[in-house]
């Protein structure tokens, strides 16, 4: 049995990690430049963090990994990553090479859910749904504070799916890198506020300009904020309708704005079938951290402990 669990989150410009003791304490922690665009710089860079982790934090670890795609169940190579030198590399069998040791996996949205399902806002729910809303736009699920990742390692991805019930000034939505159109992440992410407050006025602001012109009371920027609220309310609706999890935890940069606390719950509920929803949305409680810690806590079996 190892002392310490250690996390990765292996993002496009940054790799953060931290070392967690088996009380969730952080005993390291440490963030450095993604090698982007570089595959083999990108592994070595991994080994050299978990190496210093382990020597700041005084002893060996289990290693999780969250990235910003999924693993193919078949090839285990990754998919849908939007860091791309990582898309069709076998990750995580080279990660175990060089760190010589076995590591999991888990998409970066799933391992924010894991970490509020375990010691975050989420402690003591069985079904955890974390949505992230950040400049990209996710969501992953914890259950029993394990992620459910699904047969095609995809379960949670929120962002890609269609806004519900488009009015007819939505339709037929902005262009998605993806290749589709109106896609929750056109509408919902910093960037898709920022364009929907340019497409009605003409001005280009920030998601955080737009939101102190609406505590200011500007009248434009009041209407783009209740027009995205609205959307997320629809957004939120329909995967509770599939899903009705026992909390909805908030993550990402948007996600800090407390207006959508108290507003949000009433923009769900007449989309909810049979109009009732009390569902508790909860801002995470470990902020830009969860998705390392989240990643630390992959290796959390009762079986294993930190294996």
């Amino acid at each position: 049995m190892t002392a310490l669990r250690i996390g990765i989150d292996l993002g496009g410009t940054k790799i953060a990690g931290i070392a967690l003791d088996p009380d969730g304490l952080v005993r390291a922690e440490r963030r450095i430049a993604t090698p982007r665009g570089d595959y083999d710089a990108s592994l070595r860079a991994i080994a050299a963090l978990v190496a210093s982790l382990e020597a700041q934090g005084g002893g060996p670890g289990s290693v999780g990994i969250g990235i910003p795609g999924a693993l193919v169940p078949a090839t285990g190579r990754v998919k849908n990553a939007n860091s791309t030198w990582l898309n069709g590399r076998p990750l995580g069998e080279d990660l175990e090479r060089v760190l010589a040791r076995p590591v999991r996996l888990e998409n970066d949205a799933n391992c924010l859910a894991v970490s509020e399902a375990v010691d975050g806002v989420g402690q003591g729910h069985a079904l955890v749904w974390a949505v992230i809303l950040g400049t990209g736009v996710g969501s992953g699920i914890a259950l029993s504070g394990r992620a459910l990742s699904g047969r095609q390692r995809i379960a949670g991805e929120w962002g890609h799916n269609p806004l519900p019930a488009p009015r007819d000034d939505e339709r037929p939505g902005p262009a998605c890198y993806c290749g589709r159109t109106g896609c929750l992440e056109t509408w919902l992410s910093g960037p898709g506020l920022a364009a929907d407050h340019a497409r009605r006025t003409d001005r280009a602001m920030t998601g955080e300009a737009i939101v102190a012109a609406m505590r200011r009371g500007d009248a434009a920027a009041r209407e783009t904020f209740a027009a995205w609220l609205d959307r997320l309310g629809r957004g939120v609706a329909a995967t509770v309708n599939l899903l009705d999890p026992d909390v909805i935890v908030l993550g990402g940069g948007l996600s800090t704005i407390p207006e959508i606390y108290d507003a949000l719950p009433s923009r769900v509920a007449p989309h909810v079938f049979g109009g009732g929803f009390d569902t508790p949305i909860l801002q995470s409680r470990h902020g830009d951290a969860s998705g390392v810690r989240g990643a630390a806590w992959l290796w959390n079996d009762p079986d294993t402990s930190a294996a």
